[in-house]
């Protein structure tokens, strides 16, 4: 099916969308032979990255595109076109006083002829922010927050809402702020204290205990308890997604507050177990910023 005619008034709605005329490229591969325009499977990271900042998630069938032209959108990605969408929302997960027509601009990959994908009748994921005194125009929280709506990625995106909003909701990590590790009276007897620096001040700590003869294990705590009993997270879940995600791939030197050389040694050695447990931060796409 041919792309639908570019016409004036569409062209003006989505360029009076403001601040998505010149979002920094996405950096999400062409997929071949594509139907949709994203990847195959969005990570846990991937819908946290995009859900974090949005305002408003509904799942909507895309009705209308207008792919425009190069000239009007000179900042777009290699291999990736910046598209006009109208859509029907068909659910919202989060948000309010959102109508049933939605329009929006978006940047998908190009198919593996060059040519935009078709997304008419595509049931899509929307993580947005509503434009003031426009009602029914969204700014995407990134030029590829698009997602396939399949049952498990509603299902996923739906917990990490739920975990976002809940009192004890795990806080954005902004850095490793000291390091400490003291050795215990006996061979290999030890423990490592990690505390975590976050957006809101809210308290974040991990503590690695060191046992002879038994496994080295590590737990974090989000109060003010540094509390050995903690356990660590389960992989995909939003306490995870805020450690494997955003802790610094090394401990920092300047972090390192263990008195001795040895002791220095130790919580370097702790610090990589918690991120070898934790595994990779697995991305399908590049997050913003």
């Amino acid at each position: 099916m041919p792309p639908i005619p570019f016409r004036v008034p569409a062209l003006a709605a989505a360029l009076a969308l403001a601040g998505l005329t010149s979002p920094a490229g996405s950096q999400t591969p062409a997929q071949p032979a594509i139907r949709t325009a994203f990847p195959v499977t969005a990570t846990y990271a991937d819908l946290a990255d995009l859900a974090v900042p949005a305002r408003i998630v509904a799942r909507a069938e895309v009705t209308k595109m207008a792919p425009l032209k190069p000239e009007q959108a000179p900042d777009v990605a290699p291999g990736h076109i910046r598209v006009y969408l109208e859509a029907r929302t068909t659910a919202v997960l989060i948000g309010s006083d959102l109508g049933e027509s939605l329009r929006f601009l978006a940047d998908v990959p190009l198919d593996a002829l060059g040519k935009a994908p078709k997304l008419r009748k595509t049931q899509v994921l929307l993580f947005a922010q509503a434009v003031p005194g426009r009602p029914g125009e969204l700014r995407l929280v990134a030029p590829d927050a698009i997602i396939p709506a399949t049952p498990e990625v509603e299902a996923t995106t739906r917990s990490i809402l739920t975990a976002l909003v809940a009192p004890d909701a795990p806080p954005t990590i902004t850095r490793l702020r000291e390091a400490l590790h003291v050795s215990g009276n006996l061979v290999g007897e030890g423990e490592t204290q990690l505390f975590l620096a976050t957006a809101n001040g809210a308290p974040v700590s991990i503590s690695i205990l060191r046992r002879p003869g038994e496994p080295t294990r590590w737990g974090v705590s989000f109060t003010e308890i540094v509390d050995q009993a903690a356990r660590a997270p389960a992989k995909d879940t939003l306490a995870w997604y805020r450690l494997a995600c955003f802790l610094p791939p090394a401990l920092p030197p300047q972090a390192n507050l263990s008195g001795s050389p040895a002791d220095r040694r130790a919580a370097a050695e702790d610090y990589a177990l918690v991120l070898t447990d934790l595994g990779p931060c697995t991305r399908s796409r590049q997050p913003a910023g």
